[in-house]
């Protein structure tokens, strides 16, 4: 995803959705809905669950469904991020106000749930044309992406519903086992270096501090901003969200945070580089200083939790590249994975030498 107001796009074959059903559904359960026709669009981006735009006359919202054909158990649980939306939202403004989830299957073929839209600018690799860049602007919103994560993080979880959907005692050792056994249930090719990076992991995790909700996949183009970057007006794909450690969702957030001075390999890992390789966005270190200063954690750790991150940023893709492998996805940009999993192992292994 380059930048958007969100872009949508026409419905893409074979992902419609049937309008006569939904419409009924909207009626019968939405109160607040004007009359008139039903006009559905997609949202183009994204890898995972599908997104789609609704929009009748003024009103808007946005519909969310899994992916079409067998999907892992547990995975694109729409149901859970409903509930996770349900809960955060009076908390935490910035996750958009889920309004109604159905697992009647007759209405499009699948569960889903339907949330507000939010309306914004998203970045990732450029900004808009109108965006006169200056240093300024990418600290600002290096500044807004620590304070809110702080901000999340500072919630008291027992107030909300996800006390009932967790358990983080033992969070850390779970990751560790769990993501090491994905990595041997995926494997391809011999990778020099990961039985070394798997055991120093297994030996070095730390005591992990108060648990807290957990994003886990708190990356710039999961938000959304207002126009002048003042103000994150959305944060989206809460599937992954749970109650764990906070370090382990800063050490996600670092490790999908390219700096200037990575290798090109890191940098390009998913395509073209993020913009946050601009001067006057924070380098990782400043982020992590930002987030101890706010937050007055000890991040006496990070090393461990950078390290995991980027041990589990690798195993997400020699995932993908097992799937290609065995030729049940044939998209291109999955071709040379092997090289973006060898990279990510060396960074982490790097890391776990404080290199």
């Amino acid at each position: 995803m380059g930048y958007s107001y969100h872009d949508t796009i026409s419905v893409r074959k074979g992902e419609e959705l049937d309008k006569e059903t939904l419409t009924k559904f909207l009626k019968e359960n939405l109160p607040f809905i004007p009359d008139g026709p039903l006009e559905i669009e997609q949202f183009g981006a994204g890898h995972s669950n599908l997104t789609y735009l609704l929009r009748i006359g003024n009103w808007e919202a946005v519909l969310r469904r899994p992916p079409h054909g067998p999907v892992a158990p547990k995975a694109h649980d729409m149901h859970r991020e409903y509930r996770i939306l349900t809960s955060l939202h009076p908390y935490y403004p910035t996750a958009p106000k889920p309004y109604i989830f159905s697992d009647d299957e007759s209405i499009i073929g699948s569960p889903f749930f339907i949330m507000e839209r939010r309306k914004g600018v998203v970045v990732d690799t450029e900004f808009p044309e109108w965006v006169n860049y200056t240093p300024q602007l990418g600290r600002n919103l290096s500044i807004l992406m620590v304070d809110k994560l702080v901000e999340l993080h500072e919630i008291d979880y027992r107030k909300t519903e996800l006390i009932t959907m967790a358990k983080p005692d033992g969070f850390m050792e779970r990751q560790v086992a769990g993501w090491t056994k994905r990595y041997e249930l995926s494997k391809t090719d011999e990778i020099r270096g990961v039985e070394e990076l798997t055991n120093w992991l297994a030996k070095k995790i730390p005591t992990s501090p108060e648990p807290t909700i957990i994003h886990y996949d708190y990356k710039l183009n999961n938000a959304m901003f207002s126009p002048d970057f003042n103000e994150m007006v959305g944060l989206f794909d809460w599937e992954m969200t749970t109650i764990g450690d906070p370090f382990a969702d800063l050490g996600a957030a670092l490790s999908y945070w390219v700096e200037e001075k990575d290798p090109d390999e890191l940098k390009k890992a998913f395509g073209a580089e993020s913009v946050t390789t601009k001067e006057g966005f924070f380098t990782r270190e400043e982020f992590i200083e930002r987030y101890a200063k706010k937050s007055g954690r000890d991040l006496s750790h990070i090393q461990f939790y950078l390290t995991f991150a980027y041990f589990k940023l690798a195993v997400i893709c020699q995932q993908i590249y097992y799937r290609y492998k065995r030729g049940q996805t044939s998209d291109p940009r999955f071709a040379k994975f092997q090289k973006t999993v060898e990279s990510l192992i060396h960074h982490a292994l790097n890391y776990s030498k404080g290199v």
